[in-house]
């Protein structure tokens, strides 16, 4: 998995620039699967599993096949602990050895820690990618109803003038409107910066380059679904949170470690075997009445420790007290993660009925604006009225889309902190 997500980076990075219109749903997975922190965590991931296999490495068979040849003068002597032999082989094994078995199990719990680690960054490149999406969509929104603003000043801009030159109105007023026109297109573009800006951000989050940008598309998504706020639910988002269960990993994988350390008090057994080709003209025969060629043995390499010193306790109480931290922080991470969450239902509540209050505050600048346009074709209101009540029905809409924007990003925090965020938007239509 990993090296198809190092695969997808190096092709975006040598890809050229362009614009990658997306559906959220398609933003959010291909975040997921390119993002450079997810590559870089399942690499993480995939060095601690190597890291068990090395921790293992001991308990294997280890054989290594050489020669000792050498010529004797005199008494033959050793080569490196060894006779004078033309093929020498050795093999050697742990049998029992306690500090390097936990090793192998604390190797193992990182490994699990580095997997939690890999679902944690998901779940926070899933919202970061959702809130540039919808930082995108909503300056997207937004821009576009401030060139209608702009469009509609252009109008009464027009009428002002057209009053001036029939010596109706003041240059003043002119130049109002003028100013007007202009503060309205300056917003817009101002608006459409910003929307740029998220896009870029939004396509590197993907792993796009930052020539890239990723635009949203027109779609009409369902709303997040929540469950009831209680102690249920806050419990069930603490038990399956990737990061608090990473460090409930971590403090499993140190207290391996302190069991480690105490081990090496324990003594140690190891599979030992040896062969060895002797050649004849090493002098064996003048010095030993029989001689043989071919000599192997095996048997068992035993140490009982005796006096260890004072660092094994050292390292051990090291290793309990980074455990008293771990448990310090994971009690500082529950109480912060239960927080966190009564405070995003608390936000959820709020954005609804600012949503409520957005929603019919635009259903009336709607009807109001369907009365003025029924005067100004009664001949009771003038064209500038009737295009300052559509500015005015125009900023409802944006003040609309920002309480929409505020109630799904809330309901897309609910569903980060409770880990739900990425299996809800991949479920998306």
């Amino acid at each position: 998995m990993f090296r198809q997500a190092v695969l997808l980076l190096a092709m975006a990075a040598c890809a050229r620039a362009e614009v990658h219109p997306m559906t959220l749903r398609q933003a959010v997975t291909r975040a997921v699967e390119q993002n450079p922190d997810v590559a870089l965590a399942r690499l993480d991931e995939e060095m601690a599993r190597l890291a068990v296999r090395v921790q293992k490495d001991p308990f294997s068979p280890r054989i290594t096949v050489g020669s000792g040849l050498a010529y004797s003068n005199g008494f033959p002597m050793s080569v490196e602990g060894s006779a004078p032999s033309i093929v020498q082989a050795n093999a050697q094994q742990f049998l029992f050895n306690r500090p390097q078995s936990y090793a192998v199990a604390q190797s193992k719990e990182t490994a699990r820690g580095a997997a939690m680690g890999v679902a944690e960054k998901r779940g926070e490149v899933a919202f970061r990618a959702a809130s540039l999406y919808l930082d995108a969509e909503r300056s997207g929104r937004a821009a576009a109803l401030a060139r209608k603003d702009a469009d509609s000043l252009q109008k009464v801009l027009d009428a002002v003038h057209a009053r001036v030159l029939e010596g109706r109105a003041l240059p003043l007023e002119e130049k109002q409107a003028a100013l007007a026109v202009a503060r309205a297109r300056q917003t817009a573009e101002n608006l459409e910066e910003d929307s740029a800006a998220a896009e870029t951000s939004l396509a590197m989050v993907i792993g796009y380059s930052a020539d890239d940008r990723v635009r949203p598309v027109a779609e009409n998504r369902p709303a997040p679904q929540l469950a009831d706020p209680g102690e249920r639910t806050i419990q069930a988002a603490l038990d399956r949170n990737a990061g608090l269960r990473q460090l409930q990993s971590q403090i499993a994988a140190k207290g391996l470690e302190v069991r480690g350390d105490k081990a090496a008090r324990l003594p140690r057994v190891d599979l030992v075997a040896q062969y060895g080709l002797f050649a004849k003209f090493n002098n064996y025969t003048d010095y030993f009445r029989t001689f043989q060629r071919n000599n192997g043995q095996i048997g068992l390499a035993i140490q009982v420790p005796l006096f260890t010193g004072g660092g094994i306790s050292a390292q051990a109480a090291q290793a309990e007290a980074e455990i008293a931290k771990l448990r310090v922080q994971l009690t500082r991470a529950r109480n912060q993660l239960s927080a966190d969450l009564q405070a995003s239902y608390r936000d959820v509540k709020r954005a609804e009925t600012a949503a409520g209050v957005a929603r019919l505050d635009l259903d009336v600048a709607r009807e109001q604006l369907n009365v003025d346009l029924a005067k100004m074709q009664e001949g009771r209101l003038s064209l500038s009225q009737v295009e300052e009540a559509r500015i005015t029905e125009n900023g409802k809409w944006i003040a609309f889309y920002d309480a929409q924007y505020a109630l799904e990003k809330s309901r897309w925090n609910v569903l980060r902190l409770t880990g739900d965020l990425v299996g809800a938007i991949e479920s998306l239509p």
